[in-house]
């Protein structure tokens, strides 16, 4: 499968960083569903009729919103083998905690090309629920 075949949900709510991963992402060739809240995130996984191949969260979404944990979580429930990239500035902490299995976590400020090169690992490695 290539980059260009894939689609990934974009959940984070900072909008510079938003539109500026989602460029980074469809300059690589994916197609990216981007969305500013975890609820948006889920409506949009909702809807996506399985195309979504991958979800890249922050962690913190906002207050008295859905966080990345939850967004990662429902999205689990629904699709069990959907690879998950975590991105935070500060939660990091409790990621061995809350994070789902076979997850990973990229610490902000991150490289852009970091991000690339994890997403093509954990979209090549299998996941959680898919044996």
């Amino acid at each position: 499968m290539t980059a260009e075949q894939m689609t990934v949900l974009l959940v984070d709510d900072e909008e510079l960083l938003r539109d500026l991963v989602q460029e980074t992402l469809e300059e690589a060739d994916f197609k990216v569903v981007s969305a500013a809240s975890g609820e948006a995130g889920l409506k949009a996984l909702a809807e996506s009729d399985q195309s979504v191949q991958a979800l890249l969260t922050d962690i913190d979404l906002g207050r008295e919103r859905l966080s990345g944990w939850d967004v990662a979580r429902a999205a689990r429930r629904a699709r069990p083998g959907l690879p998950v990239i975590y991105m935070t500035g500060a939660s990091g902490n409790d990621w061995a905690t809350m994070g789902v299995a076979g997850s990973i976590l990229l610490s902000k400020p991150f490289v852009l090309r970091h991000l690339l090169a994890t997403l093509a690992l954990l979209l090549h490695t299998p996941s959680p629920g898919t044996a």
